[in-house]
């Protein structure tokens, strides 16, 4: 009788679950951060571009600590890269009093940017951890078990972003008409609520770095399986030469890239596609809400179909069910469109860990620096965002100055994620990987 391979050993639990809450405590700070992109702009009274800049500077700390982190990790232990991130996670959120009292959104930016090293270091270190505490052949299940936590963080995010930030801001206020109020008021009146809107923004930021403080003290009395590299030598050169040089992990890089660019836009401009058909900025949240928890679903669903189905094959179905949905948030009418939207998140819950897991199957040692380069990656969260916003300006700062084969700037930016999940799709049927269910 076949012995079937555990998920996770036994010995490995109390480590596997420890890391694991790692996975929440950044999906934390991803769906707080959403939000801002429109809180900002009503705030600061920025144009859609500008006000992207918030995953710019955010995604864009993963991009440029990711490599450093592999080479700290490398030389030292994961255990240790997990304490400076935790630090530097905390650091960024704590700079948001700084910056609240400067009023600069400059200051934000800068400290979204240093608060995301943290990030990039946390996900470097705990990705491929999760990948090594078991067989080769349940990595890629045992990363979509650790990935299934990351989204309870994010609706702890977005909870906090609704019920502290975007429901205490007096710039949400309308008139009896409905309208916003904000931008009709006068110099004075604009500065006193910009100041205390600002605060608003600033404080669950500032308490998340309190609390992430407490977080790393623990940590640094827990006692915890190192994995640091016994020779400590750095084989730089040699290393990228293997890595670059397999197909297999350059393709799942780049559609890495493109899904992450393509998940940021969709949860990014769910609030802009809500206020398109009339629905308020804090209700909007409502449809944040149910999109993260079917992409919860999903990762649960995806977990148990991983046992069963090839991650290759599953990794392309989800991408087509991803691009219909796509096309139905684009052309469909009204809710009909929004309920489509909110549906790719369930199409995305599988994609994040599998391609990391397929992009590292078989590197050995060289999966600390391929998984530097997979975070690296999450820049796409920064770039794409960005060129959602210029087709969003196209016709002037609102969501429904012009219309583009027949449908809205806003519904028509959506094509940027359509093509993403295809690319996503181009990967999964030229995979070389042999993870087996």
């Amino acid at each position: 009788m076949k012995t079937k391979v555990p998920i996770v050993p036994k010995k490995l639990l109390i480590p596997f679950m420890l890391i694991t809450s790692l996975f929440a405590l950044w999906g934390f700070a991803n769906d707080i951060t959403n939000p801002m992109v429109a809180a900002f702009k009503r705030v600061l009274e920025l144009n859609n571009v500008q006000a992207s800049f918030v995953q710019l500077a955010f995604y864009g700390g993963y991009f440029t600590m990711a490599l450093p982190a592999a080479f700290f990790i490398k030389k030292y232990s994961y255990k240790t890269g997990v304490l400076l991130g935790l630090g530097l996670y905390a650091f960024g959120a704590l700079l948001f009093y700084p910056a609240a009292s400067w009023e600069s959104y400059g200051f934000f930016l800068a400290s979204l940017y240093i608060l995301t090293f943290g990030l990039a270091f946390l996900e470097t270190t705990a990705n491929p951890y999760i990948l090594s505490m078991g067989p080769e052949q349940t990595a890629t299940q045992r990363l979509n078990l650790a990935q299934a936590f990351n989204p309870m963080g994010a609706l702890a995010g977005l909870f906090v972003a609704k019920q502290f930030i975007l429901n205490a801001l007096q710039s949400n206020t309308t008139d009896e008409n409905g309208r916003l109020a904000y931008a009709s008021l006068d110099e004075s009146a604009k500065a006193f609520i910009r100041t205390n809107d600002l605060m608003v923004i600033r404080n669950p930021y500032v308490l998340l770095g309190v609390v992430v403080i407490g977080v790393m003290v623990v940590i640094a009395w827990v006692n915890m399986p190192e994995s640091k590299d016994k020779t400590g030598k750095i084989d730089f050169g040699p290393t990228m030469k293997r890595l670059f040089s397999n197909r297999n992990f350059v393709e799942g890089t780049l559609a890495q890239l493109v899904y992450v660019g393509a998940q940021i836009m969709v949860w990014t401009y769910i609030y802009q596609y809500a206020e398109a058909i009339q629905i308020d900025n804090v209700s909007a949240v409502n449809y944040g809400y149910a999109a993260l928890l079917v992409f919860l679903i999903g990762r649960w669903v995806c977990t148990a179909l991983l046992r069963v189905v090839f991650a290759a094959r599953l990794l392309g179905i989800f991408s087509v069910l991803a691009m219909l949905f796509t096309l139905g948030a684009i052309f469909l009418p009204g809710m009909l469109g929004l309920y489509s939207l909110v549906a790719i998140s369930f199409a995305m819950s599988l994609m994040f860990p599998t391609i990391y897991g397929m992009a590292l199957e078989g590197l050995g040692e060289d999966s600390k620096f391929a998984a530097a380069f997979l975070v690296m990656a999450i820049v796409g969260g920064a770039i794409m965002p960005t060129l959602q916003g210029m087709i969003l300006d196209w016709g002037g700062s609102g969501y429904t100055d012009l219309r583009i084969l027949g449908v809205s700037e806003v519904k028509f930016s959506f094509i940027l994620p359509f093509i993403c999940f295809f690319f996503v799709w181009l990967f999964s049927i030229r995979s070389k990987t042999q993870n087996t269910p």
